[in-house]
């Protein structure tokens, strides 16, 4: 990087219309503590025709969670914001801080397709950086990008869709020169040997941890995730986030799963040992030309009649994901490590495919 280290004030970063925002106040919010009659936000009384008592509104901010997330990631709680799936935080960082027509985000592909997504509904331009071929950071090609306008940098590691840990070094680097907010997306960290970033929020306030509970912790309908910040940036998405952007049921059932840590590292653990089985068995068939190295609960493999193979597995009911025509990563499928039982299926169905 050419840029020279410079001292981070986020409000130079936010739009003005989101320094002058004042938040939606819900009735929830003017209240604090426990009541016996709740006659405050115009909810059905009388209760709901399920057994539990869905008629009141669910916790704004999500305190119950946040305290256990605190306990389990050793976070403060005003460093945490939890969002409906990561994609929230994503959608929120391009309001709170990208004005439309005038702003610019950088991303890194092959990467998550969702910072595209968003950077096009809130009319924010994208400006693409490629992977460098072992799929690293081009650092040099990254400081060519930025400009003044230049507010958000998104680094998914271990990466979507190559599996690859992004250099810890690289991204160290840019977060100390980069006059901006640096988003390191950690969907898949928990199968990685790559460390968190989330231990560095005290050292860089332009530092954004996500995670999400959708992966190894099997909660993907739920949609509940996190998103890690300095509290100046947590109180900015609190400010912007829904009054209710997080129901009761999947707040609930997000706190009986963390309870249950011990059942989740032992799934961690038996799908890296299939992560390796499975890479193993794929280099043995003769059409795969290379199974990229992988820290996520996937592999990214190249593989001849990548396409034609694609909708053989269709046809024996079997989804992988076909990435052929996404950047750097031509002739490639994505596939997500099974269970032992669905890994063997899918790979005498390639060996059909074969024959």
């Amino acid at each position: 990087m050419t840029i020279e280290p410079t001292k981070m004030n986020i409000q130079d970063l936010l739009r003005e219309n989101i320094k002058n925002l004042t938040p939606y106040s819900s009735a929830r919010d003017e209240f604090q503590g426990e009541a016996s009659i709740y006659l405050d936000a115009n909810e059905n009384s009388f209760g709901s025709p399920l057994e539990t008592a869905f008629n009141r509104y669910p916790d704004p901010l999500q305190l119950e969670l946040k305290k256990k997330l605190t306990t389990i990631k050793g976070v403060p709680a005003q460093n945490i914001f939890i969002g409906n799936g990561s994609d929230e935080a994503i959608d929120i960082l391009f309001r709170a801080f990208c004005r439309p027509g005038i702003d610019n985000v950088v991303t890194v592909p092959p990467t998550y397709g969702m910072y595209e997504v968003s950077a096009n509904i809130n009319d924010v331009e994208i400006r693409k950086v490629n992977l460098l071929p072992n799929y690293q950071l081009n650092l040099e090609g990254i400081a060519e990008a930025i400009d003044k306008n230049t507010k958000l940098i998104f680094i998914c590691s271990p990466n979507n869709p190559t599996g690859n840990s992004i250099n810890r070094e690289d991204i160290e680097t840019i977060l100390a020169n980069f006059h901006g907010i640096v988003v390191i997306d950690e969907a898949y960290i928990n199968f990685s040997r790559q460390k968190t970033f989330i231990q560095e929020l005290t050292e860089y306030s332009n530092l954004v941890v996500l995670q999400t509970m959708s992966k190894a912790w099997g909660l993907a309908a739920l949609r509940v995730g996190m998103a890690y910040a300095c509290e100046e940036i947590i109180e900015i998405f609190n400010k912007v986030k829904p009054p209710y952007n997080i129901n009761r049921a999947s707040q609930e059932l997000a706190l009986k799963a963390l309870d249950n840590i011990d059942q989740v590292n032992q799934w961690i653990r038996e799908t890296v040992a299939e992560r390796n089985k499975l890479a193993k068995s794929l280099t043995e068939i003769t059409i795969v030309e290379q199974v990229y190295p992988s820290d996520a609960n996937f592999l990214l493999v190249k593989i001849k009649y990548a396409d034609y193979l694609y909708n053989f597995l269709v046809d024996k009911g079997i989804i992988v994901r076909n990435r052929s025509k996404v950047t750097l990563c031509e002739s490639c499928l994505r596939i997500t490590v099974g269970t032992p039982d669905e890994n063997k299926i899918l790979i005498n169905a390639i060996k059909e495919f074969v024959i």
